[in-house]
């Protein structure tokens, strides 16, 4: 859901808009064409992306289960960054972006991917793949709250309502694991979620308020992939106890290899390929999805535990941010003008 979401802000703003310039003025037109049943690429796309960033959380919790989760996230974000360079070398349109846009990629690799994709990884080591695919769902909050408060967006009942059904349902979930916040490594795992979802929204506000411009978003992702892969491993090598690669299992190394391949590179290029045939705020709707099918599957393969209140839990939570970020458009064929 993080990288679903960051992506949507980075290409939100221009790049699907076709634009024609005439003086001094700017005409948008939107392009985006109606989604139909013909469209058997889109639908794939758009199942691929549901699927494949729904499994995520779970893939993290098989690959830390031997692998420290430093490492996972590092060798995943490089090994991503190398599949990208090989796309970009062969499309001749690797460059170097120049040192101001590298700081905006490094900020938001560190935000984005460091802390909050690092540390989700973290979190999964103490906390289930279902819980933590739950709190990432409340990210949205922290967005909104914050961007209410730089002055980004204005403040309304709806929202406000949308708000108490999130914080609602985070109640629900404190309720349902009281006893487990006496686990110290439960504990912390839960601070780790906490700080990765606040990195998550900070690096949106960052994007929103400093107004960043897409340019080539492959391009942008090498370099952000690339910075915090290096980061990570570092950190990895500093902060795990026990890296012995002989006890890292095929079982937990291929779902590592999966979230770079899949989770990083494919399903970007079907996320892509979705939002050149619908509109940013339709595919938005997948983030709901999402976090659907990533307790679902941590409950059918991991043997994770739901009980009642952790489903009310989350339909409060995924209620809540659907309220907090409706629009009208999001269920509304969107027109060629």
């Amino acid at each position: 859901m993080q990288l679903l979401s960051s992506l949507l802000i980075c290409i939100r703003e221009n790049h699907l808009n076709c634009t024609h310039q005439s003086h001094k003025k700017t005409t948008t037109f939107v392009c985006y064409t109606p989604f139909t049943l013909k469209d058997y690429k889109l639908i794939f796309a758009v199942l691929t992306v549901a699927f494949v960033w729904g499994t995520t959380f779970l893939a993290i919790r098989v690959a830390v289960e031997t692998i420290p989760a430093w490492f996972v996230a590092g060798i995943r974000q490089f090994l991503a960054s190398i599949i990208m360079l090989i796309i970009l070398l062969s499309r001749k349109e690797f460059k170097w972006i120049g040192w101001k846009s590298l700081g905006y990629q490094i900020v938001f690799s560190i935000l984005m991917l460091v802390i909050a994709n690092g540390m989700t990884t973290v979190a999964e080591e103490t906390v289930s793949s279902s819980l933590a695919s739950l709190i990432s769902a409340c990210s949205p909050i922290l967005v909104f709250l914050g961007s209410v408060a730089v002055g980004l967006q204005k403040f309304s009942i709806r929202a406000f309502l949308g708000v108490l059904m999130c914080f609602s349902g985070i109640l629900f979930i404190f309720w349902d694991g009281l006893q487990d916040l006496a686990n110290p490594d439960y504990r912390m795992g839960m601070i780790f979620m906490f700080f990765a979802i606040t990195g998550w929204a900070s690096g949106t506000i960052f994007t929103k308020k400093l107004n960043i411009q897409s340019g080539n978003i492959t391009l942008n992702l090498f370099y952000q992939f690339l910075f915090a892969g290096i980061v990570q491993i570092i950190l990895a090598f500093l902060f795990s106890e026990n890296y012995n690669f002989g006890n890292w299992t095929f079982k937990s190394i291929s779902a590592m290899l999966y979230l770079s391949v899949f989770g990083s590179v494919a399903a970007f290029f079907a996320f892509h390929y979705a939002l050149t045939k619908i509109s940013p705020v339709q595919v938005s709707i997948l983030a709901y999805i999402n976090t659907i099918i990533a307790i679902f599957l941590g409950w059918l393969i991991m043997n994770e535990q739901i009980s009642m209140k952790f489903i009310l839990a989350a339909a409060l939570i995924i209620c809540g941010v659907f309220i907090i970020n409706y629009k009208p458009e999001m269920f509304r064929r969107q027109k060629v003008e």
